[in-house]
């Protein structure tokens, strides 16, 4: 299975924020949305960066209380790597394990068509392995 497997179970629905956004902001979107990361885009939608709790907590023992008031900018990760959608799972986890990150855009011919986080991932490889034993068992139940 591949990425776009995750995208249709998911949805691509994307929350972004500007380069300006400061990071106050930025954590009660994460915290309010109940998620890890979010991407940082520009006004045509290109992504610039993105910013996880990582990236916040990196800036707190950095900077100290002052880092809220920064803008997004200031502490993104801005040398995001991504995904396509034909990458497999196994190529996705892989990337995420190497790279030491929990959290891709998904891009197609240059333009943002998901994000993906590791718990995506690892749900829909949960569910894949779900729906294997299922038909084992059917087969093996009628022979």
């Amino acid at each position: 299975m591949n990425v776009a497997g995750i995208l249709k179970d998911k949805g691509v629905d994307i929350i972004t924020a500007s380069a300006d956004d400061d990071i106050t902001s930025i954590a009660g979107v994460l915290s309010g949305k109940k998620i890890g990361a979010i991407l940082i885009v520009d006004a045509s939608n290109a992504v610039l960066g993105v910013i996880s709790e990582r990236d916040i907590v990196n800036g707190l023992a950095n900077h100290g209380i002052a880092c809220m008031s920064s803008k997004a900018e200031e502490l993104m990760t801005k040398n995001v790597i991504s995904c396509s959608r034909s990458d497999t799972i196994n190529q996705v986890m892989a990337l995420m394990t190497t790279k030491r990150i929990r959290h891709l855009p998904v891009m197609d011919d240059a333009k943002l068509v998901g994000f993906i986080s590791i718990g995506d991932v690892v749900k829909f490889r949960m569910d894949e392995i779900e729906r294997e034993a299922a038909a084992m068992r059917d087969y093996i139940a009628t022979g």
